[in-house]
């Protein structure tokens, strides 16, 4: 019989469990000898592969300069190039979280460089150079990353007036021979690719990418690269290789921006592409990473793809031509133009998704919930009608109390009854509108350390206040800050749950949900911000997170963690897997495919500090009943192995005897341990990891396990007969 995890009960020991609390733990209802039993013969569904997925955005360093092996900044020439800085209302040359793009400078003096808008190459503009016969005339960019000896390749698109002679440079120092030039041979008035090709001869951190010319006339740059010449189909080999370890599923392809993107612009030639202004981020976009490059991606990681449509100022009609461009046989128009473009078998992408929090007035075309549903309907309509065989995801939005709308704050924080069915239950509205037109719901989901969203606070918000000012600030141990963000998973269950009670034909259907973006940001100083600095605290964190996702295999079947590169630290010519990587490669080796099974003690997780409802508080905590150890047990798929995860969030060591009902186990075991020297322990490039996970044999099957402090641990222990 297969039942939710969270409504598993013991039946029985085979042998005795006891974890012994120290001192330092000890609180009023622990018991001194914790008993626990994991009873094999009470099963859920099995792990997906979905549940390890990533999420990914064209943000900054999130894709260009970690994935894609790009060293130029703005090569298409959509910022103007001069010698000032831009004015500070003018658009900036800065994406996302403050990430700097490097400018191009004029050489000589700024009038030598025209920005010209009669025939440009790509986009709006290209430059002009006004040549003199004696005086190098030009334009350079500065801060490129090199490496002693590797070789570099890429091309230059060039026009000029017959005769002028135009060079380019790499420069690595001030000394003449700190440089390689090429030569470029005679130009016409047509524009004409030339390749590049250059060897460093020493480290170097700002080295120079210059193109010059002499004579008379002018001639036009049309637009440049520059990669590393091992580089896979445009991307990075180590950045990729170290993400092909890790077994993730799928990858997300989506986001924020996807509610302004002109998806036409991101196939085709990758120098004709046009740079688009990205509005949802204020950003500018080369369009160079588009949907065949994703794919190649995808492959090279050895992840499925999963697409997000534009349903914001997109059209249903774009998005079902998206769909024919990536699954369409080369008998249709979109998918005999992606042969053209190189590709002529479909992809065959399973899963869509329509929109991207389209409830968030952040988003290009936000509509209201009412008129929303209508174009989701169109969207899946559409786009069935060109491949029928795709699962679509609606992009939905849990009622909860942090996005009651100002205006009904006072009445309904705390009691949200009022408002099922209403424009503000996005994942109701999907229940109630668009049967038929959906396969999964999505929900994304964001935590943060060292605060905790207060429900009278949230009811007593100004109108123009936002919701997050009803967060304060609140002292965590460290086992309250590893447990924070598995407390977010545990309510949107409960949440889930509460949808299931509503609308009782999401059971019958099978109706999954989809976490397709979720983080835990727990800053630690000089981490990085957000995408980076992954520290042990973090991983201990995240490693609660996964224990808590797989206690509802039966409808939480996906999940993709923001961002897939987060799992790695990386500079711009060296990477290493981080806590977070090695944490997804420790779960998706070994619980993808792994059968949950019963998992209960006598020492329940402590009672909340603060009210439920709070959308960072569940009616119950999260975690198993073994405090303050969380665990996890699943059978192999082959059920030739038990496994247990156990999470020490605590910087005791812990002992623990194992007890299995309905099965028997044998020996020699092992154990995977990650843990560090201390929680700020990180992995950085060019140094010796901080983080490892080990591998340990076990002798036997042991009569004690010693939990190591600070540390995720998952144990095999083979089976040696199994109860049917």
């Amino acid at each position: 019989m297969k039942v939710r995890i969270l409504m598993f009960a013991a039946v029985a020991f085979c042998i005795g469990i006891t974890i012994a609390a120290t001192a330092q733990q000890a609180r009023s209802g622990v018991p001194d000898r914790l008993m626990v039993t994991i009873d094999t013969r009470q099963s859920a569904a099995p792990v997906s592969k979905y549940e390890y997925g990533q999420f990914i955005e064209h943000i900054g360093s999130t894709m260009y300069s970690s994935l894609w092996a790009e060293m130029l900044d703005d090569r298409k020439f959509y910022f103007p190039i001069t010698s000032k800085e831009p004015a500070s209302e003018s658009r900036q040359q800065a994406g996302p979280f403050g990430m700097r793009i490097r400018k191009w400078y004029p050489v000589g003096p700024d009038e030598v460089v025209v920005m010209d808008k009669e025939k440009p190459f790509v986009g709006e503009q290209s430059p002009r150079i006004e040549l003199d016969a004696a005086t190098p005339h030009g334009i350079r960019q500065s801060g490129l990353a090199l490496v002693d000896g590797k070789k570099y390749t890429g091309r230059i698109y060039l026009r000029g007036t017959p005769g002028s002679k135009v060079q380019v440079s790499l420069i690595w120092g001030r000394g003449e021979g700190d440089r390689q030039t090429i030569s470029i041979p005679a130009l016409t008035n047509q524009y004409k690719k030339f390749p590049l090709a250059f060897t460093a001869k020493t480290v170097a951190s700002d080295a120079t990418l210059e193109i010059t010319g002499t004579g008379s006339g002018d001639f036009h740059i049309g637009t440049l690269s520059l990669m590393t010449a091992d580089n896979i189909d445009g991307f990075r080999p180590d950045t990729t290789a170290l993400l092909r370890q890790i077994k993730m599923g799928f990858w997300r392809y989506g986001g924020n921006y996807t509610s302004g993107l002109v998806w036409y612009h991101i196939v085709g030639d990758i120098d004709r592409r046009p740079p688009d202004w990205d509005y949802a981020w204020n950003a500018m976009q080369t369009n160079d990473l588009g949907l065949d490059e994703f794919m190649t991606l995808c492959k090279l990681i050895n992840v499925e793809p999963y697409i997000s449509v534009n349903a914001g100022f997109g059209d249903s009609h774009s998005a079902a031509e998206e769909v024919e461009y990536m699954n369409g046989s080369v008998n249709t128009p979109l998918g005999a133009q992606r042969a053209k473009n190189g590709h002529p078998e479909p992809y065959h992408v399973k899963f869509w998704n329509i929109g991207n929090e389209p409830w968030g007035s952040w988003q290009l075309g936000h509509t209201d919930l009412k008129y929303y549903v209508l174009k989701h309907n169109e969207f899946a309509k559409a786009m069935r009608a060109v491949d029928p065989s795709i699962v679509l995801v609606a992009s939905g939005m849990m009622l909860q109390n942090d996005n009651v709308p100002a205006n009904l704050r006072a009445k309904y924080v705390g009691s949200l009854d009022g408002l099922d069915g209403s424009d503000y239950d996005w994942t109701g509205g999907f229940l109630k509108s668009c049967w038929g037109n959906f396969d999964i719901i999505s929900e994304h989901w964001y935590a943060q350390g060292g605060h905790h969203w207060d429900i009278e606070k949230g009811k007593s918000l100004g109108p123009d206040a936002p919701s997050d000012d009803a967060y304060v600030k609140v002292n965590q141990t460290l086992l309250e800050a590893a447990r924070y963000p598995a407390d977010t998973v545990r309510l949107k269950a409960e949440e889930w749950m509460g949808y299931q009670k509503r609308f009782p034909e999401m059971v019958e259907k099978k109706i999954p949900l989809s976490i397709d973006e979720y983080a835990y940001f727990n800053f630690t100083p000089g981490s990085g911000g957000p995408f980076g600095g992954m520290t042990l605290k973090q991983a201990l964190s995240y490693g609660m997170i996964l224990n808590e996702m797989l206690r509802y295999t039966d409808f939480l079947t996906m999940a993709a963690q923001t961002t897939g590169v987060s799992l790695i630290d990386f500079n711009r010519t060296a990477s290493t897997m981080n806590a977070l990587g090695l944490l997804y490669k420790m779960y998706g080796d070994h619980f993808i495919g792994a059968i949950p099974v019963a998992l209960s003690g006598n020492s329940p997780q402590p009672a909340p500090k603060y009210p439920a409802g709070s959308p960072d508080q569940p009616q119950t905590p999260s975690g198993s009943p073994t405090y303050p150890l969380d665990m996890v047990a699943a059978l192999s798929a082959d059920h030739r192995y038990l496994i247990i995860s156990i999470v020490n969030a605590t910087e005791s060591e812990q002992k623990s005897d194992l007890g299995v009902t309905g099965a028997q186990l044998a020996g020699p075991s092992t154990l995977w341990q990650l843990t560090g020297s201390s929680v700020g322990a990180v992995n950085h490039v060019g140094q010796m990891p901080q983080v490892e996970v080990k591998k340990i044999p076990i002798g036997g099957v042991p009569g004690t396990i010693t939990v190591a402090p600070i540390s995720v641990n998952i144990y095999q222990f083979p089976i040696a007969q199994i109860a049917q």
